[in-house]
């Protein structure tokens, strides 16, 4: 073994000072993630925090309208929802037309989905329809599916690659056949290819994205918040319940992993953040350049998620929740550990076992190992199974209050913005990506901290509410929702950003100015 000065080498440097360096970077990250964890604690009666924006960020919501906000968009450090575009007129077609590269793992079958393709389809259908070129690079299906038929029907153009084992993308055939189509349409006169590459996570990898200078990459969860939800699972054991044995080697590999994506994001020419918690940790903990991160929380198919009150009657009289039911409550999603069902299964055993709630029903779409515990508090409890966009909203709109109760810190569900452009107050984990993006005060619905007593307490204030100002909490959501979550305001923040970087520009205009003159509202 070969040594210089007594140390040991490791790519050419002393075994002593890459470690050192090593035990510095995870000693740092640790603390920033143990300073964060108390937020994740307070009782569900405890006001919301709302941080003062700083003066390059777009104006609040009360104040929109009196202080617009002006600039370069590069500049603008809070979510681009806030903004303005050209959203007012939902049916008009794109100022430019650009063809944009879509790198996305996997595409939806139907409606069997994570949120990450969801948003890929929801996002990239309603810029299709706006008349831009879509070219998306994805692992093949097994066999054509009606939702595929439907996508390229809308102007959406596949180029499918053998999937991995895991039936994931395979990166290298997909990057093959994007140069032959980025090729093509150099040959055909377009400023050199695609306009705008845009890859959901690292399904386009760092190392093909870094001779790019119009790579957009859309983080749904990094590693950081993955070890926020190693802390709060951990905190949410029984005292009965033994801790992990790999627990410990799980944290030390998540931060080993945080490091790698510090160094590699870098690689990346813009990010956009789906939430305003994530944008703040790529800005300060992944230390990335300002003006390269961009805010835009994901927006959810106002087509399908709407107010419809007769659809919701029809969907209770179908389960069985009888017409004099106090209130009704549901959640939607995996039934797994990690979605915090095993601490709302406790939640409702004990809220349901008083004997004083037996006019209270639940009803949860979705499927998981847990559904057969919540067979468990029937009737009161009803699983509905797995449902598609059409009768989620149905779904929603059977209910008087949606319950996230989420153990994972990472991305946005999109269930939130779902319930409440169906007019539906929340109540959920308090973790920032919910506080500071979508339940940002007390006018929307509750929050809890992941403990059962916590939970418990907020159950017992949204039922000691009643109808009456749950229904007030649900129109301010739908008024939220509206104004910023819609698939609509989505497309047209990510419209304005890939119009602001892309590689060719037809018009001669700065589209990162804002707000734009008339002639292109």
């Amino acid at each position: 073994m070969m040594a210089t000065n007594g140390h040991d080498q490791i790519n050419g440097k002393p075994r002593s000072t890459f470690c050192n360096r090593h035990l510095v970077w995870s000693t740092l990250l640790l603390v920033s993630i143990l300073c964060y964890t108390p937020w994740l604690f307070w009782s569900s009666k405890t006001p919301l925090y709302c941080p003062p924006t700083s003066i390059k960020t777009a104006a609040t919501e009360e104040s929109r309208d009196r202080i617009p906000w002006s600039g370069d968009l590069r500049d603008l450090e809070t979510r681009w929802n806030d903004l303005r575009f050209q959203d007012s007129n939902p049916r008009r077609t794109a100022p430019q037309r650009l063809r944009i590269a879509l790198f996305v793992k996997k595409w939806p079958l139907r409606d069997s989905a994570g949120g990450l393709e969801r948003h890929a389809r929801t996002l990239h259908r309603e810029l299709a329809r706006r008349g831009h070129e879509i070219h998306v690079f994805t692992s093949s299906l097994t066999a054509l599916d009606r939702t595929l038929t439907e996508d390229e029907s809308r102007g959406l153009r596949f180029h499918f690659s053998n999937p991995t084992p895991a039936g994931n993308l395979k990166a290298r055939e997909a990057w093959e056949q994007f140069l032959r189509a980025n090729e093509t349409l150099a040959g055909e006169g377009f400023n050199g290819g695609f306009d705008i590459i845009h890859t959901e996570s690292v399904a386009l990898p760092h190392g093909r994205a870094r001779n790019f200078s119009n790579v957009v990459v859309s983080w749904h969860g990094i590693a950081y918040e993955t070890i926020q939800s190693d802390i709060v699972q951990d905190l949410t054991r029984s005292s009965a319940e033994a801790r992990p044995l790999d627990l410990h080697k799980a944290i030390t590999e998540r931060v080993q992993r945080v490091i790698e994506e510090v160094k590699f994001f870098t690689k990346y020419s813009h990010h956009v953040a789906t939430s305003d918690a994530v944008g703040e940790i790529l800005r300060t903990v992944y230390m990335l350049p300002l003006r390269n991160v961009h805010i835009i929380v994901n927006g959810v198919d106002e087509g399908f998620f709407r107010p419809a009150k007769v659809r919701g009657a029809a969907f209770r009289l179908k389960y069985g929740v009888p017409q004099g039911a106090r209130l009704v409550m549901g959640m939607a999603g995996r039934l797994v550990k990690d979605k915090g069902h095993p601490l709302m299964f406790e939640a409702l055993k004990t809220l349901l076992q008083t004997g004083n709630y037996s006019d209270i029903f639940v009803l949860i779409a979705g499927d998981g190992p847990w559904g057969s515990r919540y067979r468990e508090l029937a009737p009161n409890v009803k699983i509905v199974g797995p449902l598609s966009s059409a009768q989620l909203g149905d779904f929603y709109n059977a209910l008087d209050v949606f319950v996230n109760p989420t153990l994972r810190a990472q991305g946005l569900d999109h269930t939130l913005m779902e319930a409440m452009l169906c007019g539906k107050p929340l109540l959920a984990s308090h973790f920032s990506s919910i506080t500071k993006s979508v339940l940002v005060s007390g006018d929307f619905g509750y929050t809890f901290s992941p403990k059962l007593g916590s939970l418990r307490t907020a159950l017992d204030t949204v039922i000691e509410d009643g109808k009456w100002v749950l229904e007030k909490k649900g129109a301010a959501c739908r008024r939220r929702a509206e104004e910023l979550f819609t698939a609509v305001k989505m497309a047209s923040a990510y419209e304005r950003l890939f119009l602001c970087i892309a590689k060719g520009n037809a018009t001669g205009f700065d589209f990162c100015k804002y707000p734009l003159p008339p002639a292109y509202q």
